[in-house]
């Protein structure tokens, strides 16, 4: 869900204090007075915070002359975001090079209560928060606020046109399907279908139920209840499953490893091995069909993207002690009868 808000001069930006600062030294708010500032709450590894970047790095580069000042605030999704390295990693691969601070603490999120990701809010040249969009979506009209700001601050310039959609579900009215929420796996927030439930801090031996409802995941084999994912225990002998039926176009998914070596997971959709037509970025196929990812990180993976729009049944298996799993994200696309050809 997408969210937006104007608002009025009455509540001035806090500061970001936060725990490590890349591309730049600690940059004061109150320093920037005078000019319009974009903070950007994200995650390195939220695909909806990887889509919309892309606006966020061109709008810097834009209306950066015309005084606008951005400013990335990574909020951790998970523990091992709060590792410099990780989010140095993800800065240089998304090319971003306007200031980011790391919220380690959620001290900044708390100060502005934000609570998602990605979110966006604008500061005038006086200090005050006057626009604020949650979730994707928007772009363009987050961009005429920005020009609106910037006018007001003084700067009398004739502006560029608006930046172009990057994606039909981009484009102003775009009414997209409903996919399956996000899925997490630990037992602080997790969506776990199995009987046997969540033991926190705990192995519990899961078996397949063999009847998988819709925005619940399944576990097959054992596996270690972390507060934030789900660790596979059991020896070469046995096989993890992580199971589920989902809505979607694409499907993400965020895993990692003890030891960070690198290991297969298997991926089937529909009891069919993935294709060059459906498979995610980050799977390859081997020269007997079988489609799989490699774990060499703790992160972000494409696993699924369709052509179109559907309902599927989704399994991924492994036999590597370690693998750990997080979340599934869901990415809609815009219905086709409902694309405005105006």
């Amino acid at each position: 869900m997408t969210t937006q808000d104007i608002l009025p001069r009455t509540k001035l930006a806090h500061e970001l204090y936060g725990d490590f600062w890349f591309n730049s030294a600690p940059v004061p708010i109150t320093a920037l007075r005078g000019r319009v500032v974009l903070i950007h709450f994200w995650d390195c590894t939220c695909i909806n915070c990887a889509r919309s970047l892309p606006y966020i790095i061109e709008w810097q580069k834009k209306y950066e002359k015309y005084g606008l000042v951005v400013v990335g605030v990574h909020t951790p999704k998970f523990p091992f975001g709060k590792n410099p390295e990780q989010v140095e990693k993800a800065i240089r691969k998304l090319g971003i090079e306007y200031p980011v601070v790391m919220d380690n603490e959620y001290l900044i999120a708390n100060n502005y209560g934000n609570r998602t990701w990605p979110s966006i809010y604008l500061v005038d040249q006086d200090g005050y928060i006057r626009f604020q969009n949650f979730g994707e979506g928007h772009y363009a009209a987050t961009e005429q606020f920005i020009q609106t700001l910037l006018y007001s601050s003084g700067m009398e310039d004739e502006f560029p046109l608006l930046m172009e959609p990057l994606r039909e579900t981009d484009k102003p009215g775009a009414i997209c399907y409903r996919v399956t929420p996000e899925l997490f796996a630990g037992y602080l927030r997790g969506s776990i279908g199995n009987i046997e439930g969540y033991a926190p801090e705990s192995v519990v031996h899961y078996d397949d139920p063999k009847i998988y409802l819709g925005g619940r995941f399944y576990v097959e084999g054992d596996w270690m209840n972390d507060r934030n994912s789900l660790r596979f225990t059991g020896d070469e002998s046995q096989a993890g499953r992580i199971i589920l039926n989902y809505q979607a176009l694409e499907v993400i998914g965020v895993f990692g490893s003890e030891d960070e070596k690198g290991f297969e997971v298997t991926v089937e959709q529909d009891e069919r091995f993935l294709t060059e037509e459906n498979k995610g970025e980050d799977v390859r196929i081997d020269t007997n069909g079988r489609s799989f990812f490699v774990i060499d990180k703790r992160g972000m993976f494409g696993i699924v993207k369709n052509k179109e729009y559907g309902e599927h049944f989704l399994r991924l298996t492994t036999r590597n002690t370690g693998f750990s799993f997080y979340s599934f994200t869901f990415v809609s696309c815009v219905i086709p009868e409902l694309i405005s050809r105006n």
